[in-house]
């Protein structure tokens, strides 16, 4: 018996964080013969190679009976045996593009991108080019892993198109097993700063809602507080500044689900400011006078995405064990929004 888990590779905005590895669980039959686990796998396992399974093996990320294995070890009648690795099949032809992006870290075995908000993360429906994948494709081109033929070499993680902020990519496949590991087992710390409406109450909260494909419009994900569908999300919130109609929060993820800080917020009935998707980009706080609306105009024309940003991420290191941790400053647009409502306010952030 096997569970498959990747996700759709049709759209780059319906893909959750943990699909951009995969998951596997077999159960060796009663009359299995003795079989090394790579050889055992291979033949399980669609559109993969031997090497690739060893390479998870050297990771760690193969189990039996819950205990980590080598690539040699022997599968024996009724073994469970699970395996993380960290990308699906390829899908499409992989360009690399010369594109310039802003590199705050780098080793022999990882990057560390502070990605603007615009770019697509990888290559999908309707955004075949242009990606972050495409421009580290070019800069690490002779590097084995990128000279692959794989869609997304060295991702473990996402952030969504107009979500500014940091994302760490493997430069090698043993540095991605163990870092999609580290994802899966949820062991990373990851903190967002976003601006929202209104004041979420408490100023300091956990929100928890299954997230899933919203039943009526494809492009949007939906909370299912009942655990009908979709998959188990945890996000938490602190509110850091109190503006009147809006207000600065942190966030921390629990999971890694697709748009989940922005459905999670939209959710309790406070969606980020400008979020075209989820109701944010309309007046959602407020009064109905006409400079108020103009204002509040000119503040979306100052920042044209939604608001958020991916402040801060740490790990483990995949090889010396370390644990790594870096920081982003918020960016100009979320910055000038944030100054214009100061000075809207004036200091009556209580009171409007």
């Amino acid at each position: 018996m096997s569970e498959y888990s990747t996700g759709d590779p049709a759209d780059e905005n319906y893909k959750d964080s943990a699909d951009l590895y995969e998951h596997f669980r077999f159960e060796a039959d009663p009359g299995q013969k003795m079989l090394r686990i790579d050889k055992f796998l291979v033949n399980r396992i669609e559109n993969t190679s031997r090497s690739r399974i060893q390479s998870a093996a050297l990771a760690g990320n193969i189990m039996v009976n819950s205990s980590v294995v080598k690539s040699n070890y022997r599968v024996r009648p009724g073994d469970v045996i699970t395996i993380v690795m960290a990308w699906p099949p390829r899908e499409i032809e992989l360009v690399p593009e010369e594109i310039p992006v802003n590199v705050v870290y780098e080793d022999d075995h990882f990057v560390i991108v502070n990605k603007e908000a615009g770019m697509v993360v990888h290559p999908g429906h309707g955004n075949y080019t242009g990606t972050l994948v495409n421009a580290l494709a070019w800069r690490f081109r002779d590097m084995p892993l990128f000279k692959s033929g794989e869609l997304r070499p060295g991702l473990v993680h996402r952030i969504d198109k107009n979500t500014s902020g940091l994302i760490v990519v493997a430069k090698t496949e043993l540095a991605m097993n163990r870092l999609a590991k580290q994802f899966f087992d949820r062991k990373t710390k990851r903190e967002y700063i976003g601006i929202v409406w209104g004041q979420p109450e408490p100023p300091e909260g956990k929100i928890e809602g299954n997230i899933g494909r919203h039943l009526k419009d494809r492009m949007k994900m939906d909370v299912f507080n009942d655990g009908s569908a979709g998959k188990h999300a945890v996000t938490h919130y602190r509110i850091i500044e109190k503006l009147g109609y809006i207000s600065l929060v942190a966030c921390k993820l629990e999971t890694g689900r697709t748009h989940q800080i922005r459905v999670h917020m939209e959710h309790i009935g406070h969606p980020l400011f400008n979020d075209e998707r989820y109701g944010g980009n309309r007046i959602m706080r407020g009064t109905t006078f006409s400079k108020y609306k103009q204002f509040v105009q000119n503040c979306f024309k100052v920042l044209p995405r939604h608001a958020l940003h991916a402040k801060s991420l740490g790990f483990t290191h995949p090889f010396t064990g370390n644990e790594m941790y870096f920081e982003s400053d918020m960016p100009a647009d979320m910055q000038q929004l944030l100054e214009k409502w100061r000075k809207y306010t004036g200091g009556r952030e209580n009171e409007v």
